[in-house]
């Protein structure tokens, strides 16, 4: 039997747009009042594309596409909508002009992808695009804010970690020292520096959008992978149908991560507290190079102005076979912490008022204590534990229809959230599965167990990758998810923070 006084319903957060305008859906904000209006809002978007010629000439039409009125699929259904063109939504101007255009030889790409060796196969293929990309930046004054790279089909195909490369359609690679040989030499140098750079590939993973991404990094090249047949909304190259979203939803998902990827902020969380900072910390293993360690990534969000930067700890052995955890050791905890509060400093010129930090596991003693020595003592610091829940027995399935922001209170400082459910603003629930709840547990610090769970439902709607009403997960946790992929994926040179657009 549940009690009721431990059931709450947490309002809809509002976001705010064009004239300080609030409303609860990114898509009613934008199409009726623009996005927010300052110093970050681009003149116009200045991309770039490369792909194949094909790919460059479907671009350019879904260009002229996105500049018009797109019609909602289905008129009648409140959780579809119209896109009313980018200059109407956006108020910037896309020209249908990209300002580079790049074109990569079809057939070069459909030899590098399709070689037998995947590591070679799939740097190979990274290469084509890499190489053209920096070309470009080296040799052409020409400003790009965000480069579109449309790839065929078979690129995505054969371009990740579990893909299968048909005997019919291999091409026999030129005979290599392999993946374990390589393995071997970074634990094992070599003497001869022959075998050490033929084994540098392999310390690249199997994964064409992350390699790619990885390796722009340090141009700070800000990329958005698409496929052709997402931009055709129908077939692909090799004759197989597969489920699209319809082209006014494609519209407003390209265009708003254009909008953020050039610069611009969307829309921004409404009625937020002032110096509130939320940082997300997951831990990746390296699955490529063993000898790097695990890294630790973090993604900070700025509540008070909605900008977000990513860092990236030390790599280490920070995962415990004793309990099976990630943690770090004091010191890397003090200067991750110390880093953290320098970014919110020359963003804010001063000190945050509180400092809440997403993890998916309870933070040790060791670990806090290297938090808590970096931060000022004025700095309310809370750490808060994020994790999935399987906990449905405690409602009956089919009678009783999950509210998104349903709040079910275990104890003072654990609840468990519904991030997804029914969503009455839409009149449905938009998931395909049985929506389960967000395990919250505030396991250091001090704070109001009603802000946290608040705040982090006001988290779940800033993930400016996609115009969606809502996200499963709070972005700081998301973003941190997608940023670990990247910095696993290739060798990164340690460096300043980025915003989070040169990740996702």
């Amino acid at each position: 039997m549940i009690e009721s006084d431990r059931i709450e319903i947490v309002p809809e957060p509002k976001l705010e747009f064009g004239y300080r305008q609030q409303l609860e859906d990114p898509r009613d904000g934008l199409f009726l009042f623009g996005p927010i209006v300052d110093h970050r809002k681009p003149a116009q978007i200045r991309a770039g594309v490369i792909g194949t010629q094909q790919g460059v000439s479907v671009f350019r039409e879904w260009l002229r596409k996105v500049s018009a009125f797109i019609p909602a699929p289905t008129a009648s259904a409140s959780r579809q909508f119209a896109f009313p063109g980018f200059e109407a939504a956006f108020r910037t101007p896309w020209p249908i002009n990209s300002v580079a255009e790049l074109a990569v030889s079809a057939t070069d790409i459909g030899n590098a992808i399709r070689q037998s060796d995947r590591h070679k196969a799939i740097y190979d293929t990274v290469s084509l695009f890499e190489r053209s990309i920096r070309r470009q930046l080296r040799d052409d004054d020409a400003q790009v804010d965000v480069w579109f790279v449309v790839i065929p089909d078979e690129v995505w195909r054969l371009g990740r970690p579990l893909s299968k490369l048909g005997k019919a359609e291999a091409i026999i690679s030129k005979p290599s020292i392999g993946a374990r040989v390589a393995r071997r030499l970074f634990r094992e140098p070599s003497l001869f520096s022959e075998e050490m750079n033929e084994a540098e590939i392999y310390r690249y993973e199997l994964n064409f959008h992350h390699q790619l991404k990885a390796r722009l990094i340090r141009s700070r090249a800000v990329i958005q992978v698409i496929r052709e047949s997402t931009l055709l909304v129908g077939e692909i190259g090799d004759g197989v149908q597969r489920r699209l979203q319809d082209s006014a939803s494609v519209a407003w998902n390209l265009c708003t991560t254009a909008y953020f990827k050039s610069g611009g902020r969307p829309w921004k969380l409404a009625n937020v507290r002032e110096g509130v900072c939320y940082v997300g910390l997951v831990f990746k293993i390296n699955t490529v190079d063993t000898t790097q360690g695990n890294a630790c990534c973090g993604a900070q969000m700025f509540l008070d102005s909605g900008d977000g930067l990513v860092f990236k700890g030390a790599m280490g052995p920070w995962y415990s076979s004793e309990t099976k955890e990630f943690h770090l050791p004091k010191s890397e905890a003090r200067s991750l912490m110390s880093s953290l509060l320098q970014s919110y400093y020359d963003e804010h010129k001063r000190e945050p008022v509180e400092l809440f930090i997403h993890g998916r596991t309870r933070f040790s003693d060791e670990e806090w204590e290297g938090f808590r020595e970096a931060a000022p003592e004025n700095v309310n610091l809370v750490g808060v534990r994020i994790t999935r829940s399987q906990e449905m027995k405690l409602f009956a399935p089919g009678r009783l229809p999950i509210l998104r922001g349903t709040t079910y209170r275990l104890s003072p400082r654990r609840a468990l959230l519904w991030t997804s459910g029914f969503i009455p603003q839409l009149a449905t629930y938009p998931g395909r599965e049985t929506p389960n709840p967000l395990l919250i547990e505030i396991t250091r610090g001090e704070a109001s167990l009603s802000t946290v769970v608040a705040d982090i439902m006001g988290l779940t709607k800033v993930n400016f990758n996609a115009c969606l009403f809502a996200d499963g997960l709070p972005v700081t946790l998301r973003f941190a998810d997608a940023v670990g992929e990247i910095l696993t994926a290739a060798p990164i040179a340690e460096g300043a923070p980025l915003p989070f657009r040169h990740y996702i």
